[in-house]
Parts: C-alpha cells; structure tokens; sequence
C-alpha cells in the first residue's frame, strides 16, 4: 500500500454517475454525466494562475478545491474501524493522496485518492445495500458505508484515529486559553487560529458540493456547485453554515458565435417570464431530487419567494447546514472581495475573527434572522474603519475598480462589480499599528460614531450623509441602492454602541489589560481580550431602561470594583 503525500496530482478523466432505473422523469433523468470541472470557473482570469504578489487568487483555490472534492469519497465507517486495515482496502483501488477522520452522527473518513479513476474502480466494486422491509432509491454517490461482512474488528486492534475538529471550542474554554497569551497581539492571533477553518474543514465543504453537483448534474451536465461567502472568503468559523451557489455560466454553447449567413443550430429550450422566475424553476427540481434522492440530506425548505431564493437543508454526514442558491453572482462578488481584502494585510483577518467572536459573545449578532447585526455587516464596518486610518491600512472599493484591467470589468444586472485582481498592482502605505491597538481603536471609533446622520461606505471610504431613515445605514458595496444592515433596530445599535463603550474602556485599565499569570498550576486570570468575552460585561444594558442609560464608565468601575474585592478575599 502506498499513501501519497504529494500534493502534485492532476485531475484525471471524469467518472460517470450510475443511471437510474425505475419509473418517473425524475428517476430517468439521472444518468452519466460529465462534470467538465475544468470549463467556465465563473471568470475570465485563469484559475490555476498565481499572482505576483504570491497569493492565490480565489478563483485557483475554489477549482484547487473542486479538483480535489472530485477524486474524493466520504465514507461512514464503524466506531470501532481499525484505520490501517480501512487504508489497505481502500488503497486497492489507487494511491491515497490525503484521509482524515471526523465525527457527526456516526464516524467518518474523507479519502482523497490520487486520480478519478480510483473512484470510478471503487464504484465498481460497491454494493447497492439490501432492506428486508424496506425499499431504497438506487442513486449511487460517493457518500458510502463500510461494513465488515462476518467479522468484527477487535478492540485492541484498534489504531486510535485522530478526529478532526468539525465545530469551535465553547466560549469558556476560549477564554482560559486565551487568559495564559502574555499579550493582547497573541491573544487576537491564538483567537483567529483556534476559530478558523482547518484544512480539513474546508475540504470536506468543497466535498459537500460536490455532492450535491452529482444530483443537479442529472439536468444540467455542465453545472458547478461551489462554496461562497465565509467558506472560501478567509474569515470562515467552524461551525459556520455552508453556502453553496449553483453556477451554469459554464453551460457550453452560450457564447458560441452564429454564422452571418447559412444554417446554424440552436438547442430548443423553455422560457420563462424572467430570470428569477428560471432561478425559482431550478431551485425547485434541485430542492425535490435532494429531498427525494441525496443521502443524508434532511429538512429539505424550499424558500423561493425570498429576496435570492434558496433551497435550505441539512447534511448530516458532514454537520452542515446548507443553503444552496443560483445566479447570485453578486454574492460572488462580493466574496472575492473579502478574500481579497483578507489577503492585503494579515490583521484584517485576526481582527475580524476577533470582533465576530466578540459580538457573538454578547448577542450583538445571532443565527437566528431578526434584528441584529449580521457578520456580512459587522465586517464591513470593520474595513471601514481600516479605511479611515492614518495612514489607511486598505484601500477603498473605488482605488480598487481603478486598479482594474479589462480582463477585471463585471457588471452584472447593471451593477458595477468591477476591481482588480492581481494584487501586485495594489500598493499598501506603511501603516505599522498593533492589532492591541487597532482593536482599542475600533470600540473608541464606534463608541462616538454619528450613526444617527452617517452612513458607512467602503467604496469610498468615507462617511456620508444617510439616503434613508434607518437606526444603521451601511451600503452595499456593489448594489449601492441597498442597506446591508436595514434589519437592524434602533435597540440593537445602542447594545451595540454600548458595548464599545465599555470595551474601549476596559481595553485602556490597566486591571484587565495586563497579563496576570496562574500559580503553581493555578489557571491564568482572565485579562485583556478575555475580559472582553466574559457574559459579566454585558448585563448591565439588557435590564430597564434606567439601566441602560447609566454611563458604561459607571458600570464598568463597579465591575473593577467588583474583581478588586475578590483579589482582596483570595489574598486573605
């Protein structure tokens, strides 16, 4: 058995999905399809192209993804599988270019093989299962079980497979961590390293799609399904949902040129009223064949009358909860510029991760929908106030359309979409602030920001007066008619503001911002950004109204108060 550690593989031929047999379109309609992975990654620039500046563009990552996701197989394996014996029945079928285990409902490996090939022989060699009283939907994916026919596998054979981390560390435990940093800079860094998506996390995300691009190739041959927003953006959580696009832009023929004269052919097709009313169609066959054919995926929601229709589901293989959508390119869009932002300069992503952890800490933002802030926006604000500093550490939105080559230009739906690609033509100013006080200075900027006659602007950079009446006015970047927060109520944005008051404030006493090390094996007192994640920080602004509109700087003199006199009591 050989497991390859190269990472150099290419992309072998494509394998086919098994036809259906049994009555109904639907059923008749699966049958083999060929990805063409390599056609159309939904831009103009080259996806396997490296920038001069030495980073990836995303565009090479998501196809690095989708190429991987493609030669990969995700199998559920006993607990108590032994993993060298799983690796050699695996290995029959080709080199192993990377596994790793996982928990969720039941255990896992993901096993990337060198080529597709390996997958296809695999296929070859895996049973239909056979219910006694039940009956199966004979869709072959390569979401597979593993069973061990007449034996069983003997508890001190057991090899102790490391399970990968699929969800974050509670709150608590990030906070003693955290506590034993020696500096604040550390604390914001451990914090982004222990709340990111693994490598491991994210492939398996890129796997989902694949998944789930087996089922809607049955219809669209040329389709791709890729992750978008936090997945692939850069600031991805574990634990985070999956966001999914189906993409057909790769659909061949579309741009094929007529002849000027003489006969020409063109595929006969269904119309509709609009675009929305073709995305509603789409969505509504691919909800019904994941709900009726994709294993593993339950709570199936056809949500088509929102504002950019979706199919919502959970994948319960992979933990996920999924929402898949079609022609959202502006999504799109807008993912590529996180990621590039991300990408500029490396305390753009540690503060980021630390300021969602923050606002989650305190309910500033929720999963449930309602009327708080949204990561999309509180990100936004935070490269807004990176704008305005002096000198800015990234450029705004319009620098960046300015930067742009023609290969660069995108308008879509009358949206201007365009800024550049290649980062070497970005030229960052020195700008050599700590992340301890950029953090500091990011409660004190929106502790005293005129939210009530402002509006946020990353594509300039600057303040403007609001268009509309609403608590929070943040403009969407490309779709500038937009509020990205009009969700928000006037309640959250004074919790919110609050609440940076107080951080502000913390951040600047030298009781909670220096470091204050255990004893004798004796947990690390909590300090710094850890003070900032205790619930204790918070209770005074949600009780009544009185309450709220004592000054924080009271309220926070009565917590140092507070943490004083236990210092005191433990002495003695």
């Amino acid at each position: 058995m050989r497991i390859s550690v190269s990472f150099g593989a290419t992309m072998a031929s494509p394998f086919a999905v098994c036809r259906l047999k049994g009555r109904g379109s639907l059923v008749k309609c699966l049958q083999k399809v060929d990805p063409f992975l390599h056609r159309n990654i939904g831009t103009d620039v080259v996806a396997t192209q490296e920038q001069r500046h030495g980073c990836k563009s995303l565009y090479a990552i998501q196809a690095e993804g989708q190429a991987q996701a493609e030669r990969s197989v995700l199998i559920s394996c006993h607990s108590s599988i032994n993993e060298k014996k799983l690796l050699k029945y695996i290995s029959r079928h080709g080199d192993i270019k990377k596994y790793f285990f996982y928990e969720s409902y039941g255990l896992y490996a993901v096993v990337e093989f060198a080529n597709r090939e390996s997958v296809a022989s695999l296929f070859e060699r895996a049973a239909v299962p056979r219910v006694s009283h039940e009956s199966t939907v004979p869709f072959k994916s390569r979401l597979l079980s593993l069973r061990n026919i007449g034996l069983a596998d003997s508890t001190n054979q057991q090899s102790g497979q490391q399970c990968q981390p699929q969800t974050p560390i509670p709150i608590n435990e990030l906070i003693l961590r955290l506590s034993k940093e020696e500096s604040i800079n550390q604390q914001i860094t451990s914090l982004r390293d222990i709340y990111q998506l693994t490598e491991e996390n994210s492939r398996l995300r890129f796997l989902v799609c694949s998944l789930l691009k087996d089922i809607a190739a049955a219809y669209f041959p040329e389709c791709t399904i890729k992750p978008f927003g936090s997945s692939v953006n850069g600031f991805g959580k574990l634990g985070s949902d999956l966001d999914m696009f189906l993409d057909l832009d790769g659909i061949s023929s579309r741009n094929a040129t007529k002849p000027i004269s003489g006969l020409s052919l063109e595929y006969q097709m269904k119309r509709a009223n609009s675009e929305r009313a073709v995305t509603q169609s789409i969505l509504s066959v691919i909800g019904e064949c994941v709900d009726q054919f994709g294993p593993g995926c339950v709570g199936v929601q056809k949500i088509l009358n929102a504002r950019c229709p979706l199919v919502r589901f959970t994948h319960q293989p992979s933990g996920f909860q999924c929402d898949l959508t079609a022609n959202n390119r502006v999504a799109m869009k807008s993912t590529e510029l996180l990621y590039l932002y991300g990408e500029l300069d490396p305390r753009v992503r540690c503060l980021v991760f630390t300021v969602r952890c923050w606002a989650r800490a305190h309910s500033i933002t929720s999963s449930i929908p309602g009327a708080w802030i949204t990561n999309f926006s509180l990100t936004v604000m935070l490269l807004f106030f990176l704008q305005r500093r002096s000198p800015p550490i990234i450029p705004t939105l319009d620098h960046l359309r300015d930067l742009a080559g023609p290969a660069d230009k995108s308008v879509i739906e009358g949206n201007d979409c365009t800024f550049v690609s290649d980062f070497s033509k970005i030229q960052l100013q020195s700008n050599t602030e700590t992340l301890e006080q950029l953090l500091c200075e990011f409660f004190e900027f929106y502790a005293t920001f005129a939210f009530s006659r402002m509006s946020i602007n990353i594509r300039k950079g600057k303040e403007q007066n609001k268009p509309e009446v609403a608590p929070l006015h943040i403009q969407n970047p490309f779709e500038t008619s937009l509020n990205v927060s009009k969700n928000v109520n006037a309640t959250q944005l004074d919790r919110f503001v609050a609440l940076c008051q107080e951080s502000s404030w913390l951040l600047q006493q030298s009781e909670t911002n220096t470091f204050r090390g255990g004893n004798k094996g004796k947990a690390s007192q909590p300090w710094g950004l850890a003070t900032l994640l205790l619930p204790s920080q918070v209770a005074g602004i949600n009780v009544s109204k009185k309450r709220r509109q004592e000054p924080a700087n009271e309220r926070i003199k009565s917590l140092l108060e507070s943490l004083k006199n236990t210092n005191r009591q433990k002495k003695s």
